[in-house]
């Protein structure tokens, strides 16, 4: 089992943690882990995008000219033709779903694979706990000073600590989520992950 430094909110060691093999010590999988963000990206899109038909545009409902006899190069039915300008598109978007399917399995794989990647890579830190009497920006700003975070983008993973969530959110760079949200962006879109000691127990619980 990988065994990691326990912090707390200063940034002073408190102890170690031991880390399910099952969860934070698998082989990484690329493959999957890109499958999972493309898939969630894309279930994310609402697919209400529409470019109006020549059927849909307004105007139009009468003959520009007649048939023959004019002279004129075209033989036209409507001023709202996709050759006309103002007339419809051919072949434009249309509302529609993106949404992808992708196994359980495989799913709780690509979490699995990029927390393991970030314990493989020291960018993975345990706190004892994480949790504020008020939402206060400044209190978080003090704990990534207390880490020499730097310039790297953080992610918090508690478990649930709304005020915890609205306190980072004003931060470029910073977010904070329940343990119950991780999903796979988020873990591959964030250089530091902080993590509570309870959240670990919860993360280990379901993916074990």
């Amino acid at each position: 089992m990988p065994t990691v430094t326990k912090y707390n909110m200063s940034g002073a060691k408190v102890g170690e943690i031991q880390l399910n093999d099952a969860v934070f010590a698998v082989e990484v999988n690329e493959a999957v882990m890109h499958q999972a963000v493309v898939r969630q990206l894309s279930n994310e899109r609402l697919g209400t995008h529409a470019t109006k038909t020549r059927g849909l545009v307004r105007g139009g409902g009468r003959k520009p000219w007649k048939q023959k006899g004019t002279g004129r190069a075209a033989r036209v039915g409507s001023t709202r033709s996709p050759l006309w300008v103002g007339g419809g598109t051919v072949f434009g978007p249309q509302p529609r779903s993106y949404y992808k399917a992708m196994p359980r399995k495989a799913r709780r794989l690509a979490v699995k694979s990029a927390l393991s990647d970030k314990v493989n890579n020291n960018e993975l830190i345990v706190l004892d706990e994480l949790t504020l009497a008020a939402p206060k920006t400044k209190e978080v700003l003090n704990i990534l000073n207390n880490f020499n975070v730097g310039d790297a983008k953080v992610l918090f993973i508690t478990e649930g600590d709304i005020n915890v969530e609205r306190s980072a959110r004003n931060i470029q760079g910073v977010k904070a989520l329940a343990c119950e949200g991780v999903n796979i962006f988020d873990l591959l879109h964030y250089d530091k992950l902080f993590i509570t000691e309870g959240a670990v127990a919860k993360i280990e619980e379901v993916l074990a």
